[in-house]
């Protein structure tokens, strides 16, 4: 991890830092890994880093759960898997008053719609295992850390053997903050100021449905779990 403090971007597009990544990835020690990406704009850069390391590839669809009129506010998430998972904080359920068995219908109709994407992205293929094997998550840039670390969280509940986050673009501050829910953590840069993830990318369109859906079945032609 470096700091960057040019006012050129880092990276060419999602695909380069993919590749980036890969390359740091390489230098390190992995045993069968899974590499699990955060869509969209994830995808791209988990693409290559699989294809590097001749690992499956799979999405990991995380979905908050905000409080009762402060939807802003995150007081849980959901994440699939082959057993989906799901994290709630109790303090702040009790803080905005959450009626009873008002977390389990929100709960539900995020699983409901996790299940609605992944049959768009994947078809009828089913998330891949990563009970006892390695996994390694993969974004295109963290600014806060929220959304991935509610996604390290769920992972490490369905109990993989180690977990390591890589990202080719981050804050000083979201990266503090994942450190600890990873074994592993890898940032190409760290730039200052950081602003924004798109910021560190010349290009940095909208990924869209029909890129993510073609990435994931080139990955299956290549390799397997």
């Amino acid at each position: 991890m470096s700091d960057y403090c040019s006012s050129r971007p880092a990276f060419s597009d999602r695909r380069e830092a993919g590749r980036a990544l890969a390359n740091a990835l390489l230098a390190q020690a992995h045993e069968a890994p899974v590499v699990l990406a955060l869509p969209r704009g994830g995808v791209p850069v988990a693409y290559e880093v699989a294809l590097a390391l001749q690992a499956p590839l799979d999405l990991l669809l995380v979905r908050k759960i905000g409080a009762p009129g402060h939807e802003e506010f995150a007081i849980g998430a959901v994440a699939d898997g082959v057993q989906p998972h799901w994290i709630v904080d109790q303090t702040m359920l009790e803080h905005f008053h959450v009626p009873a068995g008002w977390f389990e219908l929100q709960k539900d109709q995020q699983l409901k719609e996790i299940e609605r994407r992944r049959a768009i992205y994947c078809g009828d293929h089913r998330p891949l295992q990563v009970e006892g094997r390695e996994v390694i998550v993969v974004d295109d840039g963290v600014a806060t850390g929220n959304t991935a670390q509610v996604a390290l969280m769920a992972v490490a509940q369905a109990r993989p053997r180690r977990i390591s986050f890589a990202v080719p673009v981050g804050s000083h501050e979201a990266i503090k903050k994942l450190e600890p829910w990873v074994d592993a953590l890898v940032c190409l840069v760290t730039p200052k100021p950081f602003r924004a993830v798109g910021l560190h990318y010349e290009h940095f369109d909208q990924t869209h449905d029909e890129e993510v859906i073609a990435l994931l079945a080139a990955a299956r032609r290549r390799f397997s779990a």
